[in-house]
This record gives structure tokens, C-alpha cells and sequence, in this order.
């Protein structure tokens, strides 16, 4: 990691206003959540149909089987790791406003983050098609699957958009305010491919934030928007900025 980008980075966060983070599935993979896509994401394993909803409705014992087996079984034992702890860190001493995130882990707010915009929903609440009551894994019993609704036995779905549904109204129109008025964007552990959610690090820019981006490869973003790279792991280069943000 470049160690005067490192410096760039800090003195940017330290003297702007305005800062949040956008999060994609980089941050968490030392947690050890794979990625959904390229060679080792999970959709090289299973069939990415299982979250098409109309397959959903219709297939919904095939899918809640996959769908228990990767979100529920396998992320279930997930735990933040240090880039997570550092963006809550980063909040709690007013040099971050949000974190907006794509992914559905619940991993941020486990961390301690206040202010988390979740673009594509999150798996650890699931809501009934029928009746709308939501519910938290601990309520509903996944040993029989599909997972039925203890009210109304209409079937329930894990609270994360599937292919076929928009973005969660509210997260929408709060990741665009944060886009807007961002003075800087950390952008961490997000390859920029996934759309509409590539569009904010751009809409940001648009607005004149610098965007400062951590991957451990160049990505969409890197030589389109990207102000200042860190090329590193989430892990490495978040312990790196906080050190040098908080030392005195």
C-alpha cells in the first residue's frame, strides 16, 4: 500500500464534513464470506434462480433449502472483522456519517455501526409475503422448510431483495442524500459492477466528493473515479487509516 496515498487518505477524512463509506462484499470476505460472483462466488456453486422470485414463489421448498444453506447455516457464523470495527470506530468519533452497504450480512451493525444504509436489504430479518409482519431468525423455525409465517401461514422470505424486486425505498433515497452531500466516499471492497448501487461513488463524484477506494485489485471505479487507491485488503488498509485518524 502506498503509503503517501495512505496520507492523502487520512488528511482527507480529517478535513472534511462529510464522509461515508460504501461497502460491498470485499469488506467481508475476511470474515469469511465469499463473493457472490467470479470464480470462487458462490454462484459458481449454486444456481443464482433460487433468489429469482417468481422462481422463489413457485420452487419455494428447492430455494429455502439453498437459500437456509448459504444465508442462514453457512453466514450465520460470520463475525465483523477489523474493517468493519473500524468504520463504527470512525463514526463514533464523528469522521463518518453512514456506512451504505450491499451487502445483506448484518455485519456492520454487529459491529457497532449507528447509520447503515442497506441497499439490497438484509438477511438477519425475513418478512411474510402475505401478511407483511416481519420477523428476526430467532423467531421462525427453519427445520421445516419452506419457512411458513406462525400468523397467517402464508410463506415467509428473507428480507433482501431477489431478482425481480427494486431497492428498498428508504435505503434508496438515503444513499442518494448521502451521495449528494458527501465531501468524501470511502469506497471499500466493491468491484463497481453491481448496478443501480455502482451509481453512488459516481453520483458523489458528480456532486465533488473525492472518492478514496480500497481493493486489493483495480477495479470500474479505480481509473474512472478514484481519487486516492489504497491497494490493499479491507482489513489492512482500514487498520492503517484509523491508527494514523485517531493518533493525537
Amino acid at each position: 500500500m502506498d503509503n503517501n496515498n495512505l496520507n492523502k487518505a487520512v488528511e482527507a477524512l480529517r478535513t472534511s464534513n462529510h464522509n461515508f463509506a460504501f461497502t460491498g462484499a470485499g469488506i467481508s470476505i475476511e470474515s469469511g464470506i465469499p463473493p457472490f460472483r467470479g470464480e470462487t462466488g458462490l454462484w459458481s456453486k449454486y444456481d443464482p434462480i433460487v433468489l429469482d422470485l417468481n422462481y422463489f414463489k413457485t420452487n419455494s421448498k428447492e430455494s429455502w433449502a439453498v437459500i437456509k444453506e448459504i444465508f442462514y447455516d453457512f453466514f450465520g457464523k460470520a463475525k465483523p472483522n477489523d474493517a468493519h470495527f473500524a468504520l463504527a470506530k470512525m463514526e463514533n468519533a464523528g469522521l463518518l456519517n453512514s456506512v451504505v452497504t450491499q451487502n445483506i450480512d448484518n455485519l456492520h451493525q454487529e459491529a457497532g455501526s449507528k447509520t447503515v444504509w442497506e441497499f439490497h436489504g438484509n438477511s438477519h430479518t425475513l418478512e411474510c409475503t402475505e401478511c407483511k409482519t416481519k420477523y428476526k431468525i430467532k423467531d421462525l423455525d427453519f427445520e421445516s422448510l419452506p419457512v411458513i409465517c406462525p400468523k397467517c401461514k402464508g410463506l415467509v422470505k428473507p428480507d433482501f431483495i431477489f431478482f425481480g424486486e427494486g431497492i428498498p425505498t428508504l435505503a434508496y433515497e438515503k444513499s442518494m442524500e448521502e451521495a449528494t452531500n458527501a465531501d468524501v466516499v470511502l469506497v471499500i471492497g466493491t468491484t463497481g459492477e453491481i448496478m443501480p448501487a455502482s451509481y453512488i461513488p459516481q453520483i458523489a463524484k458528480q456532486n465533488g466528493a473525492t472518492i478514496i477506494e480500497i481493493n486489493p485489485e483495480p477495479s470500474n471505479f479505480t481509473n474512472s473515479i478514484t481519487d486516492i487507491y489504497l491497494k490493499a485488503t479491507a482489513t489492512e488498509a482500514m487498520n492503517e487509516l484509523l491508527s494514523k485518524l485517531l493518533d493525537n
